[in-house]
């Protein structure tokens, strides 16, 4: 059985069904495996912060902002290890001071600071008395306040500090400082949380680069000239932009869209983008022929569980969906093909 983009649009059409399963045999997730990235934090590194933190807090006896403020300064992985006591994001952490204390710290601000420990963790942070130092003494204080006071009683919700180590303040944080975590306390904890939730987060644009660089590469082989658009940007004549534009937006002739996900709803969504770049290729035209041909890159489980959206995504690029099995296809099984001033590795001659 041929893949979709290797036949007539009428083929593809006329046996949809079949070209479903080829195009979900082809996926593959990569779901297991996580990127690092820069900023990537080992757990020896993240330890020492930890009993830093410990040593200048006594065991967590005292853990006055007093007290922890100078652990913090010097040891800036503690600051981070404060953080995830908390359970906080560095914007909710932000969000939260600005409201108790007064003193502003910009989401940004904290996200910057957050980034900037994780990648040099062993550079003391700012003590001059600048506006840095002043919005981490106010962080470091909201947190002293919030681990000493724990989780307030709250009906039908869960409070966010109603967390093993946090429930009852000082009261929760220094038997299990001590002892450890009971190991059931810590799977529910968990399964609250995700594994890696954060981190994974964190690299959600790394994840995204393996199959951008991938098309990217077979691009540059070819001597394709193309756009390549960033995240969240206005290009001309789209009210989306696609990731890949050839040869450029003014002139678009081919609009590649890279998607990757793990989760059928995202790749719902993910389908519905490439449906409207379709809809915006027939904007104005008379006859059945698009202004542009769309094509369509896709990774991920996500998009192997719901067959009605394979077939609106087949439909949509008119059979052009490639993955990272059979990338290498791309250049010779599109209009690509027409825009390259060499041959690509692999590729076959034209005939």
């Amino acid at each position: 059985m041929p893949f979709p983009f290797e036949v007539a649009f009428e083929q593809v059409q006329a046996n949809l069904d079949l070209y479903v399963e080829e195009v979900f045999g082809a996926l593959q997730s990569e779901f297991l495996q996580v990127p690092k990235g820069r900023g990537f934090v080992e757990y020896p590194v993240f330890e020492q912060g930890y009993e830093a933190l410990k040593r200048g807090s006594d065991g967590f006896q005292d853990v006055s902002a007093e007290r922890l403020l100078p652990v913090v300064l010097e040891k800036p992985m503690a600051f981070i290890v404060l953080r995830t006591m908390l359970g906080f994001s560095p914007p909710e952490w932000a969000y939260i001071t600005t409201r108790r204390t007064g003193v502003v710290v910009p989401q940004g601000a904290a996200r910057t600071l957050d980034r900037m420990i994780r990648l040099s963790p062993a550079t003391p942070l700012p003590a001059a008395g600048g506006v840095t130092e002043r919005r981490i003494g106010a962080m470091v204080r909201t947190a002293s306040e919030l681990l000493t006071g724990g989780s307030p009683n709250v009906t039908d919700k869960l409070h966010r500090l109603d967390k093993a180590d946090t429930r009852y303040g000082l009261a929760s944080l220094q038997p299990l400082a001590q002892l450890g975590v009971p190991y059931a306390m810590l799977l529910y904890e968990r399964f609250l949380g995700r594994p890696f939730a954060g981190h994974r987060d964190s690299v959600s644009e790394l994840v995204g680069d393996v199959l951008e660089s991938a098309i990217e590469s077979k691009l540059d082989d070819a001597k394709i000239s193309f756009r390549k658009t960033r995240r969240a940007e206005r290009v001309a004549n789209f009210d989306q932009a696609p990731d890949f534009i050839v040869p450029d937006e003014f002139n678009p002739r081919i609009v590649l869209e890279a998607k990757i996900t793990e989760d059928d709803g995202t790749a719902r969504d993910k389908i519905t983008r490439v449906q409207h770049l379709y809809a915006l290729s027939m904007s104005g035209q008379t006859q059945e022929k698009p202004r542009f041909e769309v094509v369509a890159c896709i990774s991920g489980r996500g998009f192997g569980v719901r067959r009605e959206d394979m077939r609106k995504l087949l439909v949509a690029t008119r059979g052009k969906v490639f993955t990272l099995r059979n990338i290498d296809r791309l250049i010779e099984c599109t209009g690509l093909r027409k825009f390259q001033s060499a041959r690509s590795p692999g590729s076959q001659p034209q005939q």
